[in-house]
């Protein structure tokens, strides 16, 4: 066709036509994998690993193993490589994944609700002992974390897990994630609701479902109705808190879009009352909107509060009533601010059937299976049946007849597991850092457990709650940004101009009692030999400079930062 005035385009020259690829989000038609992880899950749903390992892998052993399997689709199940011994954390980055791998594994035990049988807590103790050179870490989020894994053990350790009515899957992986409850959930005497129902039934409906197998990235979910806040609400995907409705009685509060690592968000109520009969309904709603809406173009920003903080919480609400549940949610109350700083259940406290549960503390949830073997056998001869793990890498035993606690909280302390910790025992928390992490800089768990001796030493009537975090890289495993004294894992400058082990600090962050982040002081790094000298430097001067009755994070927001250095 020639080229005429009435007909312009047709000496123009061709544009290659694209179509705007966006944020990869399936409910606007973006189904084309925009990165590796994508592509891999396409490939094949990450459930379907499990009969290669079954019948492939742990028959071949490790170097029979798919790299898209080994680094992707086997976190389906909760496992994970981990690190090599001796690569030191300025490597961390700069090595391939291959140069990182161990040829073990990190093996993740799924409790939701942190919930046990002593029979449960028995096997996963001889699990420890068997295949796991004896680790089993509680992590913060009621899980039980395994080390050096063998891929040729894992059939059998999961044939002794579902024997007891235990599970690895999802524990790890873009799946919905272990659901965190309160751990004392039916049995507190100050239980606004009972959660139990409503846990039991969203697991029931997403639990190896496919529908629920391929989501952006992780999702987590916490439900509690606890007065106490126990579940860490404001730093999860989708959340649910006990409230009293003031014409429908109790139900749940709805929280989406919380989330730390790098780019830290608080959760934001959506506004919505809902009964326990329909939790599970809306929970299925708010993970459909995530992995139908859910930014899959890149990994940084694949996690639902991205979403949530370009929607905001009313269009998010809005679609969540219109294209998902097809009725619109009740108006309800926030969750009233919870009457005490500690919310992890350590000690001795009466529950509503006049029995009694106690909580224990293990140094930075570090314990191994002997001891949770020994723990089993406390537990049922003191009459207990059952126990639980909290979000706070503590334990707690039920059911305890009052006429044998004391007999109970002896036996613990025998173990080294005390009832009645310093506030340095009870408040320290460490990720699982560069002993067995690939993505780690420093050191940790022994870190915390030597910073809890010094500075039970040096501060021995210290008896503030206070919250101390250390994390062996950026990604916040233990929240660090929420901490009272939040440490971040980095090489940093000594004294002498050479690079060492240290942390960023983080300082009066805080959940529950007016949530947020902790702030940062210009400049401020501390080496891993400074830290007890810093701790302690910080803690005496809140002891000083504090008004009557004020917290710690209180007091850190308003301090001048020659006071917090």
């Amino acid at each position: 066709m020639a080229a005429t005035p009435q007909n312009p385009a047709a000496s123009a020259p061709r544009r290659k036509v694209s179509r705007h690829r966006g944020e990869g989000q399936w409910a606007v038609g973006h189904f084309t994998p925009l990165n590796g992880n994508e592509q891999f899950k396409k490939d094949d749903d990450g459930l379907n690993v499990r009969t290669r390992i079954e019948t492939i892998y742990s028959k071949r052993g490790f170097d029979s193993i798919d790299p898209n399997d080994l680094r992707g689709r086997m976190r389906w199940w909760g496992l994970y490589t981990q690190r090599k011994p001796g690569i030191d954390g300025g490597k961390t980055a700069i090595l391939e994944p291959e140069e990182l791998d161990d040829e073990y594994f990190m093996l993740r035990v799924r409790i939701d609700g942190g919930a046990l049988t002593t029979a449960q807590l028995r096997v996963i103790g001889e699990i420890s002992q068997e295949f796991a050179r004896g680790t089993a870490d509680i992590t913060d989020r009621q899980n039980v974390q395994y080390h050096w894994i063998r891929i040729e053990d894992v059939p059998e350790i999961w044939d002794r897990l579902e024997g007891v009515g235990l599970s690895t899957i999802t524990s790890c992986g873009d799946t919905p994630r272990v659901m965190i409850g309160s751990p004392v959930a039916g049995i507190a005497e100050d239980e606004i609701i009972d959660a139990t129902p409503a846990l039991e039934e969203m697991k029931r409906r997403v639990l190896n479902n496919k529908a629920y197998s391929n989501l952006p990235r992780k999702f987590k979910t916490a439900i509690s109705g606890s007065p106490l806040l126990d579940v860490v609400h404001e730093i999860n995907d989708v959340a649910f808190v006990g409230v009293r409705h003031p014409e429908h009685g109790p139900g749940f509060d709805v929280w989406v879009g919380g989330g730390l690592s790098t780019n830290p968000k608080l959760g934001v109520r959506l506004g919505a009352w809902v009964p326990i009969d329909e939790v599970p309904d809306v929970y299925e709603g708010v993970i459909s909107i995530f992995r139908d809406y859910g930014y899959r173009r890149l990994r940084n920003r694949a996690r639902l509060k991205f979403l949530v903080a370009d929607w905001g919480a009313e269009k998010f609400r809005r679609v969540l009533e219109e294209e998902y549940l097809k009725r619109e949610l009740t108006d309800g109350p926030a969750p009233e601010q919870p009457v005490q700083q500690w919310r992890d259940h350590v000690g001795v406290h009466r529950q509503k059937d006049g029995r009694f549960y106690v909580g224990f503390a293990p140094r930075v949830g570090r314990v191994d299976g002997a001891t949770l073997t020994k723990v089993a056998d406390l537990a049922e001869a003191h009459g207990s049946g059952r126990v639980r793990t909290t979000v706070e890498q503590k334990m707690i035993i039920l059911d305890v007849e009052q006429d044998k606690v004391d007999s109970l909280v002896q036996g613990l302390e025998a173990l080294d597991l005390t009832a009645r910790p310093s506030s340095f025992r009870r408040g320290t928390m460490a990720c699982t850092g560069i002993e067995f992490c690939k993505l780690a800089i420093v050191e940790t768990k022994q870190r915390g457990s030597t910073l809890i001796d010094e500075l039970e030493r040096r501060l021995p009537d210290f008896d503030e709650p206070i919250t101390i975090n250390l994390n062996g890289c950026p990604n916040a495993c233990a929240r660090i940004q929420v901490a009272d004294i939040g440490l971040k894992g980095q090489l940093v400058l000594d004294d002498r101009g050479e690079q060492v082990e240290g942390y960023q600090v983080h300082l009066g962050g805080a959940l529950g009692l007016e949530p947020g982040f902790g702030r940062k002081v210009r400049g401020l790094k501390v080496t891993a030999q400074e830290l007890p000298d810093y701790i302690e430097r910080v803690l005496k001067r809140f002891q000083a400079e504090r008004e009557d009755g004020e917290r710690f994070a209180t007091w850190a927001a308003r301090a001048s930062e020659e006071a917090l250095s």
